[in-house]
């Protein structure tokens, strides 16, 4: 009888624990349907909603930009002189800029940048609306007709999406010249060679490939710290709130997970 107890308590937490798990990504899918359909809807960048949207925009972006674009510069330095010495040492040169290219800017450019924001931006927010809703904040302005999702929701994940955008692409240019400068240096005479193998890298394939995954990227970023606060007023529900609110770990390991499933996808439309 023991056993059996045991064994039908360890049945039930899994279906509880699978319930739980399918009912995060359902949420999830739901938060993401309600900001796609903001996204395309005009009103939502009418003159009511348009000053919260500019200010997120604005404050997730601006001052994340300098400091990424320094750090993104030091970092791509350090790994072009790696590379170009590597190269060098082993009679390789000629492959030097290719494999500075698709190291830096195919992989790890786009993934730097979206670990920066979600840890900078969109997993802080995450956890300051779970506190909201564990402490009935949001309930309450929900019931005094405050429209949480185009005030508060919708903006948040919009600046963390157009941050990776802005941040990926700044920083992909500026290694795409600090590669010239360190492997070229001061001189305009390389260009057309340069310009060819930057060239043969970035042929339509891959140039796509590399649009998707920030793209990807971007959403996972802004979507998934945000979808389990938005619409959650279960006992069990305000319970795994008040979890979350303290650490946020379920959040960033599902956030990192889909992260490095996309990486992996476009590792193998690369490379395969």
């Amino acid at each position: 009888m023991t056993s059996q107890a045991s064994l039908s308590s360890g049945f039930r937490r899994l279906h509880r624990s699978a319930m739980a798990w399918l009912s995060s990504w359902w949420r999830l899918l739901h938060f993401a349907v309600l900001f796609f359909s903001l996204a395309l809807s005009p009103s939502t960048y009418g003159r009511a909603h348009r000053p919260a949207l500019a200010r997120q925009l604005v404050l997730a972006t601006a001052p994340n930009l300098m400091w990424f674009t320094v750090l993104s510069a030091l970092i791509s330095l350090v790994l072009i002189r790696i590379v170009v010495v590597t190269a060098l040492s082993y009679g390789l040169s000629r492959f030097a800029l290719e494999m500075v290219v698709r190291v830096l800017v195919l992989e790890l450019i786009p993934l730097t940048a979206a670990l920066f924001v979600a840890l900078r931006i969109t997993l802080p927010d995450g956890i300051e609306f779970a506190q909201l809703r564990a402490r009935g904040t949001l309930d309450a302005m929900q019931r005094e007709g405050a429209d949480l999702l185009h005030r508060e929701f919708f903006p948040r994940v919009a600046a963390g999406v157009f941050a990776v955008w802005m941040l990926a692409a700044v920083s992909c240019v500026l290694s795409l010249v600090l590669a010239y400068l360190t492997i070229y240096g001061f001189t305009p005479w390389a260009l057309q060679g340069y310009t060819r193998t930057v060239g043969q890298v970035f042929n339509p394939a891959v140039t796509l490939i590399l649009m998707l995954k920030i793209v990807f990227f971007s959403f996972a970023v802004g979507l998934i710290p945000l979808a389990s606060s938005f619409n959650d007023d279960s006992a069990a529900g305000r319970r795994i709130m008040r979890m979350r609110s303290v650490h946020g770990l379920s959040e960033m390991l599902r956030l990192f997970s889909v992260i490095l499933l996309i990486e992996i996808a476009s590792l193998m439309g690369n490379y395969y």
